[in-house]
């Protein structure tokens, strides 16, 4: 199959948007986690810990391994143990369990992230025109489903949390069924990346990966934080119920999920790094909202306008690793993301017991300022052209 055909866009589309219902599900169930299970916040982020180290243990092997054997393989093989932890955290009778599934989740997450990126790349390589935002949009409108659906199960029906939690998970896994048999069927095959020179030596990797590493840092951290701490921010600081502060959380994901969906127009017409600079200083201006204003509208707009600028950020980042540096360059990119995503807002927290909720969002907002300066390692216009 060519890799510039529609079929194998549908095919990576395929991949993006089941990898964010399920991780979508995965978040969206930790409380009702707490709820059955009785676990404390250090159980809890027992879960997250477990999740987020097996999929950074993940992209580094299977990164380096899609740049010898393609990335094909790795994004299917990814499918069986993400719907394996599904099932599991479905049926667990207890915690034990519980570490069990997640440590399959991660894994899977871990090897379909860096593959279906790595998949992603050369299809926008192959078409000669961008598509990675788009692709990283279906991924956030997956992530948002997956999230909302036990809420949304929970209120269309009579059923106990437990059984909601068990109903929406095995459905996750039932799409993974699906999603492992249509994806084998059609999910082209990758051009293995040469991992060696003329000479037999090993390529070493481009010192753009470890700049646009230090880039990933800082939109993991403005991300992360975001997620993890605008609901309780809103809440705490415009003294309004969770369900309130909870819009908060709500318009961030939606923003991103639409300038995602839309991105790929927009870089196309301004380019990756003026694209990247305005991300970048819309959510420094979004952040500064979030610490000088105690409206609760204003709050919210000011959220939103940190997801409209972290949006665009990260598919542009990805796809130039994955253009000059393969999977295992894609790999280092995207695990400097994903561990400061995890670890940054945990440490926030104790920011936040020093500076107050409110304060504390300066740190994520200051770290920005290092991709308006970052972001001249993009091309101006178009995407390079380097595998």
């Amino acid at each position: 199959m060519r890799l510039d055909s529609r079929t194998a866009v549908l095919a990576t589309m395929l991949l993006f948007a089941y990898n964010g219902l399920t991780m979508g599900a995965f978040a969206g169930s930790l409380a009702t986690f707490k709820e059955v299970f009785v676990l404390s916040a250090f159980q809890v982020s027992g879960l997250l810990i477990m999740s987020g180290v097996m999929a950074v243990i993940a992209m580094q092997v299977c990164g380096r391994l899609s740049d010898r054997f393609g990335a094909r393989l790795f994004s299917l093989g990814g499918i069986a143990p993400l719907a394996t932890g599904a099932a599991i955290l479905a049926l667990a009778p207890n915690y034990q369990i519980a570490l069990l599934g997640t440590a399959l989740l991660g894994l899977g997450n871990g090897a379909l992230d860096v593959s279906m990126n790595a998949i992603g790349v050369q299809v926008e390589h192959a078409r000669n025109r961008g598509i990675m935002s788009f692709f990283h949009g279906l991924w956030s409108a997956g992530n948002l489903v997956g999230s909302a659906s036990l809420a949304a199960a929970a209120a269309l029906t009579t059923l106990s949390s437990q059984y909601v939690l068990r109903s929406v998970l095995l459905g996750v896994t039932a799409v993974g069924l699906l999603t492992a048999y249509v994806a084998y069927r059609i999910t082209p095959d990758t051009t293995p990346v040469k991992q060696v020179n003329a000479d037999g030596a090993k390529k070493k990797l481009p010192p753009a990966i470890y700049l646009l590493g230090l880039m990933a840092l800082a939109f993991g951290l403005g991300e992360g934080s975001a997620f993890d701490w605008s609901g309780i921010q809103v809440t705490t600081v415009a003294a309004v119920a969770p369900t309130q502060g909870a819009l908060a959380v709500t318009a961030l994901a939606s923003a991103i999920t639409v300038i995602r969906l839309t991105g790929d127009f927009i870089v196309a017409k301004f380019g990756p790094r003026l694209v990247v600079r305005t991300g970048a200083v819309l959510t420094i201006i979004g952040y500064l909202g979030t610490v000088f204003t105690q409206r609760f509208g204003l709050l919210v707009a000011a959220w939103a306008l940190v997801g409209l600028g972290m949006g665009v950020v990260a598919p542009q980042v990805y796809a130039l690793a994955g253009h000059t540096g393969g999977g295992r360059g894609l790999a280092t990119v995207v695990t400097f993301g994903y561990a400061v995503f995890l670890i940054g807002p945990a440490a926030l927290g104790a920011l936040v017991t020093w500076l107050g909720v409110q304060h504390a969002m300066l740190i994520p907002g200051l770290a920005m300022i290092g991709l308006v300066f970052l972001a001249r390692i993009l091309p101006e216009k178009g995407a390079p052209k380097t595998l």
